[in-house]
């Protein structure tokens, strides 16, 4: 009974629209998506800030910017087909010193090189025109950049799988692979289910996962736990709609930023500090072996000596309101610590090799009959079904082998 042509192992957006190109592409293919939780998006794709990417950030020629892209058009057409609503409100990065113009520079090329159109400089003035209470000194504006619910479109893919006959088992915990010559067997707590093609998707546990299925990884998921505050109604008129720092080039977060969200709520942040758990939502989340697994880690150990300074000014304002309302205040200066309330957070799985270095880019490692997603991080929302092509178009030629 669970014998099937491909087996999809997690329910998040990436995995969902895999599951979903294959059906589409071949409606008679026998599909199955194995998820650990009891529902689908139940951590990053659940957790993100809702922001549908324009490419302006990746490097030109990269998965990041090359899927983004794609993705972004394939997002919109499928929230149009399927009544999802979304907004191309377009945001503004803004260089609030001297020192930033040059890395708004870069970000403004590469832009125009991953031929986003109508991109501009804004003046001091024309960033007030629009978003009155923000403050730079020059900014960009990116006109292509939206706002959608990704939860909700990750229903809908899961919706649209079950319609055509795909199947998605909840509250199956994957406890061991096996690969054998012509197929490839995942053994869960409940069940086991045979395929001629893995395909894994596991977010948070993609090295983990990845390590089962015989690949040697040089990888390993360090969890960044991301906060939010949120705007308390007297205060939602300071933002309009998405306002971006120039983020740092040495670090692969954006830093701490505004977001309308489409239900109307404004978010402030996210921060990044290191979760001490995986799926470690709150500040006193823990788990001694996950833990353990990072610290020992060599590659942690070196990101750390490397960024350090960084990484104590994330804890000490993860639990400074008062220093994360500073931060806040570089780009709307009037903003209070009244004006705020604790919000959501989530964590982001980051790859981290044995160098040290955080993998800038989306990483895909694969054998014979199995296809792993390594690192995944945003934009791979916006961008999930191009990856979810991009994949399906790998099943195939290893079916044609």
């Amino acid at each position: 009974m669970n014998n099937f042509d491909v087996t999809v192992i997690g329910a998040g957006i990436v995995g969902l629209s895999t599951a979903y190109k294959l059906i589409e592409k071949e409606p008679s293919l026998k599909v199955c998506v194995i998820e650990k939780e009891n529902r689908v998006a139940a951590h990053q794709t659940g957790h993100n800030s809702g922001v549908i990417h324009s490419g302006i950030y990746y490097k030109p020629g990269s998965l990041k910017a090359a899927n983004c892209i794609t993705g972004y058009r394939m997002l919109l057409d499928f929230c149009d087909e399927n009544q999802i609503l979304y907004d191309i409100c377009g945001k503004i990065i803004v260089a609030v010193s001297e020192k930033e113009l040059k890395p708004l520079q870069t970000l403004f090329e590469r832009g125009k090189e991953n031929g986003l159109e109508n991109v501009k400089y804004i003046s001091r003035e024309e960033i007030k025109e629009i978003e009155p209470y923000a403050e730079g000194i020059k900014g960009i504006f990116v006109p292509q950049t939206g706002i959608t619910d990704y939860k909700e479109v990750t229903l809908k893919i899961a919706e649209k799988i079950s319609q055509k006959c795909g199947e998605i088992k909840f509250s199956e915990e994957v406890e061991s692979v096996k690969i054998r010559e012509n197929t490839v067997e995942v053994i869960t707590k409940k069940n086991k289910y045979t395929s001629k093609v893995l395909v894994t998707c596991a977010g948070l546990y993609s090295d983990k996962i990845a390590a089962m299925t015989g690949d040697k990884i040089n990888f390993r998921i360090i969890p960044f736990r991301g906060e939010y505050y949120r705007l308390n109604e007297s205060a939602k008129h300071l933002v309009k709609n998405l306002i971006y720092p120039v983020p740092n080039p040495e670090f692969p977060f954006l830093g701490v930023h505004f977001t309308r969200r489409t239900d109307g709520m404004i978010e402030a942040g996210p921060n990044a500090v290191l979760a001490f758990k995986k799926e470690g939502y709150g500040k006193s989340d823990f788990d001694l072996r996950e833990l353990a697994g990072t610290l020992s880690y060599k590659g942690f150990l070196k990101v750390a000596s490397r960024f350090w300074k960084t990484g104590f000014y994330e804890f000490r304002r993860s639990f400074s309101k008062k220093e994360f309302v500073r931060s806040l205040q570089k780009l709307i200066p009037g903003i209070k610590e009244s004006d705020i309330s604790v919000g959501g957070s989530g964590v982001r799985a980051q790859a981290c090799d044995l160098n040290g270095n955080l993998t800038d880019d989306f990483l895909f490692i694969e054998n014979e009959n199995v296809i792993n997603v390594c690192n995944a991080p945003s934009p791979a929302a916006t961008s999930a079904f191009s990856i979810g092509k991009k994949i399906s178009e790998k099943v195939f030629l290893k079916f044609n082998q």
